[in-house]
Order: structure tokens, then sequence, then C-alpha cells
């Protein structure tokens, strides 16, 4: 079957756009679209209950061609559900439409035909129906450009108070969950605390930077509490963000550092790093900037940016990479202790250390792999009332990560991984030294 060049352009941007929506809060949102021909440009997605509004306004219009001649009713905004974008792209394969607005399998919100003339419209959209539906803007005249300004507010209204709630159906509860969890992290660290007071012949400086991770997370947990609560009020963050960004990209940073230097043993097995091992943590650090950079631009600029994909992609390429890379050192202490064992006369703590290595090991993939796969997972698959679930699961998997890592490695007189004896710290030390004289 041959299917038009304004069909398949039009196939291919709703095949990207169905592949690339993603879970949003849809706060107030302000797009500036210029000189833009493309057919489809998505917007926000969102939970709507049963009293749904969406409020449009859209001013500073310009079309590249304002001949009078043009069929504007192909040019407009509309709702979709994800499953109707399914059916839409066979309409449009089987050429029943040319155009996504010819559907009835969407909701029209506003068609450019009813301008007249104006530069500008406002309009309120009243949604009934309990669903999760996502805004997008469809051009299907070819070589159309456009240009707007656009400002969109997606809410529900409370039955009991008739207040609005910018936050979806799905995870109106999320101000609740975080600031939970945060007092969990704030528990933690006051009995880390405790812990390092009581242990404080033992305690290393590993012990101290374990601390400074769970008060970062902590932080971070707050923040983000605040800002998902300002939104689900006034629709905005109210600057929450900006400390949520800030708190988010420590603790990035401390969480991938502290797994590679509990990784090679830095500090209490030795008091050095190897070359290879500062290697790694200069390729983490920077990629966690990074990743950072493309968190703040997803949330901040929206699937209508242009480059928007470009940065979701990034995010998840280096995400990928420094998962991988703070495996490196634990492998390499891996094989390390399982030759130390066999050649030396201290095959017992070793051994012992090999064992809590090698659990260390499992529990980080473990980690990575739940956090990574299966919360994507459970984002996709779970319906949107229930999208807090993927929240729960994954601070729950971080929590007990953290759980585990700060038992495994106490300090404790007894604990294997601390064991240093004279001749492993004068090793260590003439190592450090070799190594210093090296870069002279």
């Amino acid at each position: 079957m041959v299917i038009s060049s304004r069909s398949s352009r039009m196939l291919s941007a709703v095949i990207v756009v169905a592949f690339f929506f993603s879970f949003a809060f849809a706060e107030i949102r302000f797009s500036e679209i210029r000189s833009d021909d493309r057919s489809i440009i998505p917007f926000d997605e969102f939970g709507f209950t049963h009293t749904g509004r969406l409020e449009l306004n859209v001013s500073q219009i310009s079309l590249s061609n304002p001949s009078p001649e043009l069929d504007l009713q192909q040019v407009g905004f509309f709702l979709s559900t994800r499953d109707s974008w399914i059916h839409v792209l066979q309409q449009i394969q089987d050429l029943d439409i040319t155009c996504a607005l010819q559907s009835d399998l969407v909701k029209v919100v506003y068609t450019f035909d009813r301008l007249k003339g104006a530069k500008s419209f406002n309009f309120v959209f009243t949604e009934t129906d309990a669903n999760q539906f996502t805004l997008v803007f469809a051009n299907c005249l070819q070589q159309l450009q456009v240009s707007m300004d656009v400002r969109s507010a997606m809410y529900n209204l409370d039955p009991k108070t008739a207040r609005p709630d910018y936050l979806s159906a799905g995870v109106t509860i999320l101000p609740r969950i975080y600031f939970l969890f945060f007092l969990i992290y704030f528990s933690l660290a006051g009995l880390w605390i405790y812990v390092l007071y009581k242990k404080r012949l033992t305690v290393f400086r590993i012990h101290f930077f374990m601390l400074a991770v769970v008060i970062l997370k902590a932080l971070n947990l707050l923040c983000e509490g605040e800002d998902k609560s300002y939104i689900k009020r006034t629709g905005s963050a109210h600057g929450w963000d900006v400390l949520f960004y800030i708190f988010s990209f420590l603790k990035g940073i401390t969480l991938f550092t502290l797994i590679v230097l509990i990784g090679t043993g830095w500090s209490f097995v030795k008091p050095y790093l190897q070359d290879k091992e500062k290697k790694v943590l200069m390729i983490v650090i920077p990629l966690q900037v990074v990743a950072n950079i493309a968190q703040v631009v997803i949330d901040e600029s929206g699937p209508y940016a242009q480059d928007w994909i470009t940065w979701k992609q990034v995010f998840l390429l280096v995400d990928v990479i420094c998962c991988c890379a703070v495996l490196f050192p634990i492998v390499w202490s891996i094989k390390n202790l399982r030759e130390a064992a066999r050649t030396d006369g201290k095959a017992a703590v070793n051994l012992m250390k090999l064992t809590l290595f090698r659990q260390y090991y499992i529990v980080v993939i473990c980690y990575i792999y739940f956090t990574r796969v299966v919360v994507y997972a459970l984002v996709t698959i779970t319906s949107y009332r229930y999208m807090w679930t993927s929240v729960v699961a994954g601070e729950l998997a971080t929590l007990a990560f953290y759980i585990f890592t700060g038992y495994k490695f106490r300090p404790e007189v007894h604990n294997p991984y601390f064991v240093i004896d004279d001749e492993e710290e004068e090793a260590a030390a003439e190592a450090l030294k070799l190594e210093d004289e090296f870069e002279l």
C-alpha cells in the first residue's frame, strides 16, 4: 500500500511521540514555538479524574503562509490517550484520514479555523473522562511553519473544595511519600551518627562520607517533596526545583563515588587509590554532571522542545555508562583478593573479604537493575492511577541498598573488611610513596 509523503511524515512523528511519551507532573507550562513545521508537537501528559480541566492560552500566533485558503481545521490542539495512538496510526496508514485531528479517537480541543484572523485565544476544556491524556499540537499542512507562545495548565478539581490539583491523578500523594522517606533517611542519619560516636575508635574517613551521602539523600527527598507540594497547590515549584536539582546533583555524585571508593577499599583497606581507580572516578564524576544537566533540560523544557529526545537519550546513555563504570573497582578488588587468598598466609581473612565483596557486587547489580529497569517497567505497565507505586518501589530499593551498605561496612573491630595487619599497612604506605615519586 502506498502512503503519501505527508502521511509518512505524520506516521513517523506519531511513532516518535508514542515511544517517547514520559511520565510528567504537568505543572503550568510556558512554551515558545518558533517557525516550527513539525506535524506533531507533544506537550504534557496528565491523568485526569472526572473533574479534569485544561486551560490553554495561546498568543503571538504567526503562520508562515497567511493565505485565507488554508484549511486551518488541520491545525490545532487535541487530547489523546496512549492506546488511541495505535488506532490513529492504523487510520493514517489505511488512508482513512490524513490528519490526527480528523480521527474520532482523539478529543479536539481547539483548531485554528476558529481564530477568524485573531492572533491569540484563551480556552478552557472540560474533561469528564477519567484517563491519562497527552496534549498535542498537530500541523497537517505541508511546509507551514507555526510560531506561538503557549501557556498550558492541566489540573483536577477537588470534589470537596473545588481547588485545582496540578498533580496527575496517579501521583497526587507523592508529596507525602517523599516526606515520609525524608523522615526515614533523617532517622538513619541520626542512627549513623550514634554508631560513629559509639565506635569512634574504629571509624574511618569513608564512614563520614557515608553520613554525607545519607544526609544529601534526605535533603534531596525534602526538596523534591516540597517541589511537588507547591506544584500540587499552585502549579509552580516556587524555586524548590532549583534546590532539588542541586541536591540531586550532589547526591548522585556522592553515591556513585561512594560505591567506587568502597569497591576499591579506600580509607580502611588502603589509604590510596591506584591510577586505574582514579580514572574511574575521573570518568564517573564528569558523566554525572552531564547526566544532571540532561535531567534539568528534560524536566524544564518538556517534550515540545526539538532536542528533548536527544537529551533523553544522552541521559539514559550516561546513566548506563556510570552504572557499568562503578562495577569495575569491585571486580578488580575481587580478583586481587582471590589471588591473595591463594598466595599469602592469610587465606581465612582474605576469603572473608572476598565473600563480602562478592555480596556487595551482587547487591550493586541488583540495585542498578531494579532502579533502572524494573522501575521503568512499572511506569510502563502500571495504570496511571497507581503511578506512585513505581516511585515507592524505587525508593524502597534505594533504602534497602543504603541499609545493606551501612550494615556490611559499619565501623566494627571484627569486620573482615577492616582487618589490616602490619604487613598490609606497610605495603600500602610503600605503594603510595612509590606512586608519589613516580608522579614527581
